[in-house]
């Protein structure tokens, strides 16, 4: 039986796109939010599931990892890099003149800000739930674009009016896999995790750092979210080359848990290698 794997739907989405690349043979359940595709897996609707976490414009999806550090305890397996090129897409025979309202997912509008700003100043933004919803909405209403890919044009029956609207050409989304287990070990993987303190004292952050700095352990990312508690205190996340049994890692973890208040490794996964 084919993997059943869950993704941001509908078909079309650039979420479909890494499935796709991840596991062709795979059966596809597209589902209308990232917390549902995470729910799909959770409740064994489906075997894993595919979201964005992180783009080069745009930055972390913050769905994503509130998902990771507040909703579930799946863990990250694999992880994908996959090129994104939007493209505005419009109804046959419509022209851009006739354009009053442009749809698409919030990350796709941001990243196409300066095209959208200089070609249609006067257009109505307008967020969908993905990009593929995006071409649904438009294709039902007079004088609308999307924001979407060339795949979503062929599904739905839309016309490209213009190729490649992103506002950086090196544009790249980085998309995790999420699974019951994460990945054994291979040799060229990376560990991502989430940290947090109860205390508020000088040095607390600097000193978790330097456990895995000391040990020769490379950090890929850090950054911070709101522990969505208080004002003010914030949950660190990391990503780290190597794998959580890793000795020096495993070492380095266990006086982490001595200092922080809040540990949750979100899991360990070979690194994406392209080509």
């Amino acid at each position: 039986m084919n993997k059943r794997l869950a993704y941001l739907g509908p078909p079309g989405t650039f979420t479909e796109e890494a499935a796709l690349l991840y596991d062709p043979s795979a059966q596809m359940l597209p589902f209308q939010s990232f917390a549902a595709v995470a729910t799909a897996v959770g409740s064994g609707m489906a075997d894993e599931g595919v979201m964005a976490i992180e783009n080069s414009l745009g930055g972390s999806v913050i769905e994503t990892l509130d998902i990771l550090i507040h909703d579930t305890h799946l863990l990250i397996r694999h992880e994908l890099i996959l090129p994104i090129e939007h493209y505005l897409l419009v109804r046959p025979g419509a022209q851009s003149e006739e354009i009053r309202a442009i749809f698409s997912h919030p990350q796709a509008l941001a990243q196409c800000r300066r095209f959208l700003e200089s070609c249609f100043p006067k257009a109505e933004l307008i967020a969908a739930l993905s990009t593929a919803g995006a071409v649904e909405e438009m294709m039902a209403r007079e004088g609308a674009g999307a924001v979407s890919t060339p795949r979503a044009a062929e599904l739905y029956g839309a016309h490209i009016l213009a190729a490649k609207i992103q506002d950086q050409q090196e544009n790249v989304t980085r998309f995790v896999v999420l699974g019951a287990k994460d990945h054994p070990r291979t040799g060229n993987d990376k560990t991502s995790l989430a940290f947090g303190f109860t205390d508020d004292r000088p040095g607390l952050l600097v000193s978790v750092l330097q456990e895995f700095s000391s040990r020769g352990i490379n950090l890929s990312k850090v950054e911070s979210r709101p522990t969505r508690e208080r004002l003010g205190e914030y949950i660190f996340l990391v990503d780290l080359l190597g794998h959580r049994e890793d000795p020096a890692i495993q070492e380095a973890l266990g006086l982490v848990r001595q200092q922080a208040s809040f540990v949750k490794v979100f899991g360990s996964y070979p690194r994406f290698v392209t080509g």
